[in-house]
């Protein structure tokens, strides 16, 4: 029988009684889907999925992310993105620089298509002297806005902010020194930047959360360019304070999964290149979640 046990932090819990190579029933599906909006971010040890097994597993959240053919894909598999600082015969096998700053994904697209669901196994995990590096840090979103004093709550209950995926593209050329080109005039009219609410609603708990992150976030529409940027900056504060923080220590056969929609998370990079770090992914898109039928049959809601 499925069970979840929160692990006492503010973001959490691990899942036992569960084998994830196999169809998930619909108890426990809704189960989990319960957990993943209540606890954020969700590990189930021991469980070695191959790429099919994940994509099968990730799907049932919801549409999975394809990129285009490359290094950091499976192959054959565009939906399944290799994380990784491995080298074999000199070349990558994977994508080294993705996530090492705070950030949650896809804002930058439509509703439909902004992140819902990460699901990450980990095949390869560096240690030294008996401690695994590499870690994932977590903030909670739904947390923070629950501590927002209320003059703050109630001055942006209706703002929208602007994301745009240029200005994440941008800092990691311009700061991280990553070696991809800047987007093309193409894919900037395909990825134009989007507005979504300051503080969302999450579709599973029904709690506010506060929906903007450092990586995307370009301004509050209607404020002028200082307040925006004092009031972004108050968020972004207040989100990292120590007590909204969660780190996941990995060990080889975790299933992580977490909640774009409530989190924050920043893969620590506290590795040298020679202690690999390998871990598969498929990101889910909330293309079902924040549809109230498919939300609340998936949760047994109403008999459905």
């Amino acid at each position: 029988m499925i069970e979840i046990k929160p692990g006492g932090a503010t973001l959490g819990a691990t899942v036992t009684g569960v084998n994830l190579r196999q169809p998930l029933s619909g108890h426990d599906f809704a189960v989990l889907l319960r957990a993943l909006g209540e606890y954020g971010v969700l590990c189930a040890p021991g469980q070695l999925l191959s790429a099919a097994e994940l994509a099968a597993f990730a799907s049932r959240f919801g549409k999975l992310q394809v990129l285009s053919a490359s290094p950091a894909t499976e192959p054959g598999m565009p939906e399944v993105t290799i994380l990784s600082n491995v080298v074999e015969n000199g070349k990558p096998i994977g994508t080294p620089d993705a996530g090492q700053f705070w950030h949650t994904d896809m804002t930058y697209n439509r509703e439909s298509e902004v992140g819902f669901v990460n699901v990450l196994v980990a095949y390869a995990v560096p240690t030294r002297d008996g401690r695994p590096l590499g870690g994932t840090e977590f903030a909670n979103t739904q947390a923070a806005y629950a501590d927002l004093p209320d003059e703050i709550k109630l001055r942006l209950a209706n703002a929208t902010a602007i994301h745009d995926l240029n200005k994440s593209w941008e800092w990691l050329i311009n700061v991280k020194k990553s070696p991809r080109k800047p987007l093309t005039p193409e894919q900037r009219r395909e990825r134009p930047p989007v507005p979504h609410p300051v503080f969302l609603t999450h579709p599973i708990t029904g709690r506010k959360v506060i929906y903007v992150n450092p990586n995307f976030v370009v301004n509050i529409e209607g404020m002028p360019p200082e307040e925006s940027e004092a009031t972004l900056d108050f968020l972004y504060r207040h989100i990292l304070k120590p007590e909204y923080r969660y780190v996941h220590h990995w060990t080889v056969g975790d299933v992580l999964l977490w909640d774009h929609l409530g989190t924050w998370h920043n893969a620590i990079a506290d590795y040298g290149p020679g202690e690999y770090r390998l871990m598969k992914r498929c990101q889910v898109m909330a293309d079902r979640i924040f549809d109230p039928s498919f939300t609340r049959a998936a949760l047994g809601i109403g008999g459905a």
